[in-house]
């Protein structure tokens, strides 16, 4: 395992694969999007997968159908009776288990990961057995199209935050058999916004891969997530491929603890395209472990790493195009004066000049969603790359999910927005009244650097402060000239 990979989860249980296995690899001396642009044109979906480098599993134990009792302090499980303990909550984290969540979670089965200590679980998280998928999901239509996405994504109040789990299959081949286990597919996660910070009304996305479980589970599909290295969250969220009860099931980071998820599951015939997928984003993880390039908010986010990763496989994801060019040029200065600092208006800048596909996770899960309806359908009207044609020769069936925020003290949270003018009408225009929760910064260390890695390009917010400085410039020497003549 690489030793940067190995510093970031020094004091975590993780999964790694086993001696002999293929893992992915990069080329030390290249950026991420070349390498794996290098490796994807001698590498064709088929051709073998290589496992990722790590997968953080949080705990080493694991009970399935496990039966919390009305007290909320004892499991009932296929081996007897065990007390049970939660981890502790992380200082910064802003709200916990309660009466809520025992309410929820009692009487259901559930797979619960811990740590076991004789007749005690120390549980770190919890998963509800009964959000799987159905053999015979109900069906309904849904338009190729990012709007009847959007619709979907905002049809029920607070996103369906208190809402039921729902799968609903939009899309199905006609000769498909029903949904069996070990089923290859991929999907999509989109995290709606938070009730209590106004730093994340944008919500949060990752790419899916893995097999449909016994009887349509799907608690240990693959959530590809990235996150920032350089800050501790106050969840304690570290960046990684994790198993979806993980993901959204953790006591301290789980998403669905904070917030409605919504996720988009197509089931294929093989698993060529699961297992390129995957292959692909280990080596990505690889650069982002080494800090070859760092998670940027406009540039390198969650949505921005995800779709740059399908787009150089081939999948041409739709842009949206940048939200506004002028009103960048006008922000930049503004903002840096009025906020008295250029780190702050060259954000903004970076923001309105990025293409909202890769910027906000909302409009790259509508427009994935949308293109594989279009490509399953046969309706995209445009030349196929040969990843394209695996894609909408091999799905079989699509279907749209919805997973409620669990309960507990944590305020509700809604659907993520997927504009500066949504953003803002979220959050409160009093600075005093918004919440933001202030995180430790997490320093890379020096001796960890690769010297064969190459620099990040410069920000567009760079080229626009050197156009401005050059445009004061002009414009001193053009009044100078004036006074002088």
């Amino acid at each position: 395992m690489l030793p940067q990979a190995a510093w970031y989860f020094r004091e975590e249980t993780i999964a790694v694969p086993a001696p002999g296995m293929p893992v992915a690899g990069f080329a030390a001396a290249l950026t991420m999007a070349q390498d794996l642009a290098n490796w994807a044109a001698g590498h064709p979906p088929g051709s073998g997968v290589a496992y990722p480098p790590l997968v953080w599993v949080g705990a080493p134990h694991v009970e399935r159908d496990a039966v919390l009792d009305a007290s909320g302090s004892k499991l009932v499980t296929p081996h007897g009776e065990l007390s049970l303990q939660l981890v502790a909550k992380l200082p910064l984290n802003r709200s916990w288990f309660d009466a809520s969540s025992v309410a929820f979670c009692c009487g259901r089965p559930l797979k619960i990961r811990g740590n076991r200590m004789g007749e005690r679980f120390l549980a770190r998280t919890f998963w509800p057995q009964d959000f799987r998928l159905p053999e015979a999901p109900p069906g309904g239509s849904m338009a190729a199209d990012p709007r009847a996405i959007r619709d979907w994504l905002r049809a029920l109040p607070q996103g369906g935050a208190r809402g039921p789990f729902t799968v609903e299959s939009v899309w199905r081949r006609p000769d498909a058999l029903p949904i069996r286990a070990g089923q290859p597919l991929i999907g999509l996660m989109l995290n709606g916004a938070q009730g209590d910070d106004d730093e994340a009304h944008g919500g949060h996305f990752a790419l899916m891969t893995g097999q449909v479980g016994t009887e349509g589970a799907l608690d240990d599909l693959l959530v590809n997530n990235f996150y920032t290295l350089d800050s501790e969250s106050e969840k304690g969220i570290l960046a990684a491929p994790v198993p979806l009860d993980n993901y959204l099931g953790d006591l301290n980071s789980g998403q669905a603890w904070y917030r409605p998820s919504y996720m988009l599951v197509a089931t294929f015939r093989d698993e060529r395209v699961a297992g390129y997928l995957q292959s692909a984003l280990g080596r990505v993880y690889n650069h982002f472990y080494r800090h070859q390039f760092v998670y940027q908010h406009a540039r390198a986010n969650c949505a921005g790493i995800s779709v740059t990763t399908l787009r150089t496989l081939g999948w041409r994801i739709p842009e949206r195009g940048p939200e506004s060019w002028l009103q960048a040029i006008l922000a930049l200065p503004l903002t840096a004066l009025r906020k008295r600092s250029l780190r702050k208006g060259k954000a903004v800048f970076d923001y309105l000049t990025e293409d909202r596909t890769r910027l906000y996770p909302a409009a790259a899960f509508e427009e994935i969603a949308a293109d594989l309806l279009a490509l399953a359908s046969g309706h995209r009207q445009r030349a196929l790359t040969d990843f394209e044609h695996l894609l909408a020769d091999a799905v079989q069936e699509i279907m749209l999910i919805r997973v409620p925020q669990f309960p507990s003290s944590r305020a509700w949270g809604d659907w993520p927005v997927e504009s500066s003018v949504e953003y803002a009408a979220r959050v409160p225009s009093d600075p005093a009244r918004q919440q933001i929760i202030p995180v430790p910064s997490r320093p890379f260390p020096a001796e960890l650097r690769d010297p064969q890695m190459p620099g990040e390009p410069p920000l567009r917010s760079d080229y626009a402060v050197l156009a401005w400085a050059l445009a004061i410039v002009a414009l001193f020497v053009f009044i100078l000239r004036r006074l002088l003549a």
